[in-house]
């Protein structure tokens, strides 16, 4: 008998499809089919981007950045409010897209104030064009080990790359990233939280 380790079976990649010419009026029923389920789907004027599914390092990354930011809000006391990852959509801009996370600084409003965004794959819809035509603050990438922050210029309404957060300017992203890989996530936010402690002190 033929025993497959489970792991084997997990997709490492994230399986996505692209279409081309698609209407906002299709892009709508198709996102409202499959509201609060698989698959995802950005639109960026005409360009339909449907991640069909995520791979299970992609869940994991997403699952312990959000601990561990939740965990660095409770610790400075910082009034942080969560949507997940709901959809997002501008008929007006032709945008619509679903982070992976996001939130808002205070109460919730109908554009979060920051979103994130795990890159496991390259390619697709360039997620900060659609950010920028909803008008999201801030977008962060973990990517390549490490957090790449985007900024919302209300100058010129484009995004700049900083080495930091500017909604969050007291978090210490090297700090935060150190934490990402421990394989086990309790003990990845008890360990971040005595950090943190240990800085305030």
């Amino acid at each position: 008998m033929l025993l497959l380790d489970p792991k084997t079976l997990q997709p490492t990649e994230d399986q996505r499809i692209i279409l081309y010419d698609v209407t906002w009026k299709q892009y709508e029923q198709l996102s409202d089919m499959f509201v609060d389920e698989f698959p995802r789907m950005t639109y960026l004027e005409g360009t339909l981007e449907i991640i069909m599914t995520t791979s299970a390092e992609h869940e994991r990354l997403k699952k312990i950045i959000v601990r561990l930011l939740e965990a660095y809000a409770e610790e400075r006391d910082i009034n942080l409010n969560g949507y997940g990852s709901t959809t997002f959509r501008e008929q007006a801009a032709k945008k619509g897209v679903e982070p992976d996370e996001c939130y808002c600084l205070g109460e919730l409003n109908e554009v979060p104030d920051i979103a994130i965004e795990i890159v496991i794959t390259s390619g697709g819809i360039d997620k900060l064009e659609v950010y920028r035509g909803l008008g999201v603050k801030e977008v962060w990438f973990w990517k390549n080990q490490q957090f790449d922050f985007y900024y919302l210029s209300e100058n010129d309404g484009k995004y700049t790359q900083n080495s930091n957060s500017k909604l969050l300017p007291s978090l210490d992203p090297v700090l935060l990233a150190g934490f990402v890989n421990e394989t086990n996530q309790t003990q990845a936010v008890k360990l971040y939280r005595k950090a943190l402690q240990t800085q305030n002190s």
